[in-house]
């Protein structure tokens, strides 16, 4: 598949090529099926790394 192509479907919890579930299911895209396994996990790091970032803005 080209680059770019894979989701990870949050309504079925798994990796999707361009043409599954409706946009507002999925998170990407993404260039890999491998990057798309690890949305959640990326979405957490990412959240979390905010998070801190607010913190330390803040003077927490």
């Amino acid at each position: 598949m080209a680059e770019g192509s894979w989701f990870y479907c949050l309504k079925h919890n798994a990796v999707e090529p361009r043409d599954g579930c409706a946009e507002r299911h999925r998170l990407g895209p993404y260039a890999t099926r491998e990057e798309a396994e690890r949305a959640l996990a990326t979405v957490a790091e990412r959240e979390e790394q905010l998070t801190e970032e607010d913190r330390e803005w803040e003077g927490d």
